[in-house]
């Protein structure tokens, strides 16, 4: 018993699925499926599934796609105004989906092709643009083809509808009438047309001829002035050129009546400070000349045991005045380059502004030369003070040394004028004495007449000033130089007879 049932079940199991594989149908969404049998009502089914039993119900297909459709007049048709017309036109045409359309459709359409549907259409379409033609003028048949197009679509719906089949659109795609009148029409409007555009050119014509004559005088009126406004301004800049020139000249002549009074004003103050400076430069020598004396007196007073300390401390005084000399020599040259410089910036500075300034930097130059001036007096006459101070420290040794290196150069300068002579003749005068010892005693006895003059001048005997530290004037006659001093001071007394 539970074998049967379960066979039993397994057949009805088997059934079922050979139902199912053999009755599924699947419909696309431009096609519907009817499916019909045992059923009251159809089953429609559009893009979606359902089930067929097999042998009880079978299944239809209607075509639900858009189909277009020529329709044309396969002749002239007369219209309103008895022309007729030859009309080719396009429908698109397509089954109603709503059910009761789809109802109607079934009964109209059932498993018919596109073809076949179209061949089924046409010629209701077709009589019914007939019937419209009919009821229109050539000139509005052509002029407004959409208002013509949407009445044969309007009146052909009505026998559509019985159909279960619904119009999308009517396009009207050619018109031809059988006496060629739509180009005479053409013709006749393309003639108006033309004339109304040459009109129309005549009348741009003219406003562009009048436009162009009003420009030209405004242009001209406008150039006119323009000029005016030019020959205004240039009349105006001549003028203001012409003040601008006489106040330049003004300040130019203002400027070199400054410059001539500043140059002089300079010259003067540099003759005055250079006539000061000499001036103070020759009162510096006469106190300078008189510390002299007092250093030659101080010198001859010095001891002959000194004498290697008054060299030492006379080198080394000298080695210092010398140092001291170059150092204001170069503080001096220094103090003239600064001078110069800034004479030199002023100078510039002036070259830049004015000639009123060039005066004033003329002016600052003077005053630096004459300071400059002014200070290298000061300081040769600081110098010649250190020398002085320098000398004084001096002993009768160095005295001594300095009287007997200044007798070579004597003599070289006594026997300077023999180098001249080219040729010496010597003759004997008969008086007995050789002319070659008198031509050889010529040096030597200006020399000695140097010394005495000398002695006779300022007092200073140098023979005896040589011979003071011998044996025989110490010892045998007594003499004794302290200092040059001393001598000098004996020269200014009277000599005792």
């Amino acid at each position: 018993m539970n074998v049967v049932a379960i066979t039993i079940i397994a057949i009805v199991l088997l059934l079922l699925v050979v139902i199912l594989a053999t009755g599924y149908v699947k419909a696309p969404p431009n096609r519907a499926f009817i499916i019909s049998g045992w059923r009251k009502e159809p089953k429609i089914l559009i893009g979606r599934a359902g089930i067929k039993f097999p042998f009880l119900e079978r299944k239809d297909a209607l075509l639900l796609k858009q189909i277009s459709i020529d329709i044309k007049t396969n002749g002239y048709v007369p219209t309103l105004d008895f022309i007729g017309v030859d009309i080719d036109a396009v429908a698109k045409v397509r089954v109603k989906t709503d059910p009761e359309g789809i109802k109607i459709a079934m009964k109209n359409f059932l498993n018919m092709d596109e073809k076949s549907i179209m061949a089924a259409l046409t010629d209701s379409l077709q009589g019914n643009m007939c019937e419209i033609i009919g009821t229109v003028k050539l000139k509005e048949l052509n002029t407004d083809r959409k208002k013509f197009g949407d009445e044969v679509q309007e009146k052909a719906q009505k026998d559509m509808n019985a159909l279960g089949i619904e119009i999308i659109s009517c396009n009207i795609q050619k018109i031809e009438d059988e006496k060629g009148l739509i180009i005479a029409l053409g013709q006749d409007n393309m003639s108006q047309i033309q004339k109304d555009a040459s009109i129309a050119k005549a009348q741009a014509d003219k406003d562009v001829a009048i436009a162009e004559a009003e420009a030209k005088r405004l242009a001209n009126e406008a150039q006119v002035a323009a000029e005016t406004e030019i020959a205004s301004k240039q009349n105006e800049l001549r003028i203001r050129q012409a003040e601008l020139k006489r106040e330049s000249d003004i300040k130019q002549a203002e400027a070199d009546a400054a410059y001539e009074i500043q140059q002089q004003e300079q010259r003067k103050t540099i003759e005055v400070t250079t006539a000061n400076a000499n001036i103070a430069k020759q009162e510096r020598e006469i106190e300078l000349k008189r510390k002299d004396v007092e250093v030659t007196e101080q010198t001859l007073e010095a001891e002959i045991k000194k004498k290697a300390e008054a060299e030492k401390f006379a080198r080394q005084q000298k080695a210092e005045a010398e140092l001291f000399e170059r150092q204001r020599k170069a503080e001096a040259e220094k103090f003239e380059r600064e001078k110069e410089a800034e004479a030199k910036k002023i100078q510039a500075e002036a070259d830049l502004y004015a000639k009123s300034q060039e005066a004033e930097g003329i002016r600052a130059v003077g005053e630096a030369e004459a300071k400059a001036i002014e200070a290298k007096g000061i300081a040769e006459a600081e110098a010649m003070e250190k020398k002085a101070e320098a000398m004084k420290k001096y002993g009768q040794a160095a005295m001594i040394e300095m009287i007997v290196k200044a007798l070579p150069e004597m003599a070289g300068a006594i026997a300077k004028p023999l180098e001249n002579i080219d040729k010496v003749t010597i003759i004997d005068g008969g008086s007995g004495e050789n002319g070659v010892n008198s031509v050889g005693s010529y040096v030597p006895g200006v020399l000695a007449q140097t010394i005495e003059t000398v002695k006779e001048v300022t007092g200073l005997d140098i023979v005896d000033i040589m011979k003071a530290n011998t044996y025989d004037a110490k010892v045998t006659r007594n003499i004794n130089v302290s200092g040059v001093g001393d001598v000098l001071k004996g020269a200014d007394k009277p000599e005792k007879e």
